[in-house]
């Protein structure tokens, strides 16, 4: 059923219905007296009338309307009751057209009881007909219609939020990416400039003193020697400087790794893929070298990922535990049937045991999965997790 005629079924429903009851009010004059040209005339410009007032809204609705009931009166003077039905099927038009509660329709029924109407019990069933499509269309369809586009509206309306939402969030990641890109800039210039001011002039005075000790090597050995070991222990001086300041001045490792796996992700999305990265518990605990161990292994497990895996989603989580930290990369690939370790696994499995962890690899071979069986949590299509050990203060 084509959308135009789904829309306008119950006018061409209608249609037919009138026709129908105009043929059978002219076939029971036929029986009684001829049926002359005009009132065929009469008849079809009647079906006409209420035909073309679909066409029509305001006043020249009701224009036609009025031209219908003249007709129709035209008709009941000349053809008799029998043309009582088409005046019931006009009524309950008006009836539609009003919006009339559903207990007015009823009233029809009245119509059974006029004399000379017909047989009572065809009048019966017809009215009944017609009160059933008309009663059904209005309180049971027209209903349903409304319903359905005020839920298709609320839809579209979720829909925009959502969008608005993601939208918004893209913003926010974006920002806040920007603002962790700036705040290590500015730590890495503050870095630069207190280089400069505490060591600057150290290794500038440096330099002078040794080129004076070299032109007093050989007329004043012993102040040269003194000179020269006046520069050793302020280079000595200036290291452990230099070892403070890094110490003090350098961006958390934690914050640099935030930031890698943020672009990590966003690089994913561009290539089609979603990426999500989740992290829970305090990621203080984490020490540097846990954060570069994670680092690599998440890097190599999203790298093949999208290489070979032809997912469409990523999840990277990081959570820190009591005296644990698990770190799990899944995909939604195919997955397979046998894992080899190549360089790859090999190397994940090389730093995790180095930093006294363990790690695990599963795959689902979605070939051999009968998915109708299984929940969309056990539909990863290959997982590395890795538990590290978090030391406590």
């Amino acid at each position: 059923m084509t959308h135009s005629l789904r829309n306008n079924y119950f006018i061409i429903i209608r249609m037919i219905l009138m026709i129908s009851l105009c043929v059978y009010a002219g076939g029971s004059v036929s029986e009684e007296a001829e049926v002359s040209v005009w009132m065929l005339l009469l008849t079809l410009l009647y079906i006409s009338a209420v035909a073309v007032k679909e066409l029509f809204e305001g006043k020249a609705k009701l224009v036609t309307y009025i031209a219908a009931f003249v007709l129709w009166g035209i008709l009941m003077a000349y053809g008799g009751r029998a043309f009582v039905l088409p005046g019931v099927f006009l009524g309950m038009e008006v009836f539609l057209e009003l919006r009339v509660r559903y207990y007015m329709y009823f009233f029809f029924y009245l119509v059974v009881l006029t004399p000379g109407a017909g047989d009572k019990t065809v009048l019966f069933i017809l009215i009944t007909m017609l009160l059933s499509l008309y009663i059904q269309h209005e309180f049971v369809v027209l209903p349903y219609r409304e319903q359905m586009y005020a839920e298709t509206v609320t839809q579209q309306g979720l829909k925009r939020d959502i969008k608005q939402k993601e939208s918004e969030a893209k913003e926010e990641h974006k920002k806040s990416m920007l603002m962790a890109e700036n705040k290590i800039l500015e730590e890495r210039a503050a870095l630069s400039q207190t280089l400069h001011d505490k060591l600057g002039h150290n290794i500038n005075g440096s330099v002078y003193q040794l080129e004076a000790s070299k032109l007093l090597m050989e007329k004043d050995p012993e102040k040269a020697r003194a000179m020269i070991q006046a520069v050793i222990d302020r280079l000595r001086t200036g290291m452990d400087e230099i070892r403070a300041i890094l110490r003090k001045e350098r961006p958390e490792k934690k914050k640099l790794a935030l930031l890698q796996l943020h672009e990590l992700c966003d690089d994913c999305i561009r290539k089609g893929v979603e990426a999500e990265l989740v992290s829970e518990g305090d990621l203080s605990g984490i020490s540097d070298e846990l954060w570069e161990v994670m680092l690599d292994n998440i890097f190599e497990a999203v790298t093949n990922s999208l290489k070979y895996s032809g997912c469409r989603h990523i999840d990277i989580r990081i959570a820190v535990l009591n005296r644990m930290v698990r770190c799990t990369v899944k995909d939604d690939g195919a997955g397979c049937a046998v894992i080899v370790d190549g360089m790859g696994i090999s190397g994940m499995r090389k730093r995790v045991r180095e930093a006294g962890g363990i790690i695990d690899f599963s795959s689902a071979d979605m070939e051999q999965l009968n998915v109708e069986d299984m929940d969309a949590e056990r539909l990863g299509g290959f997982t590395v997790n890795m538990l590290l050990p978090v030391k406590r203060d």
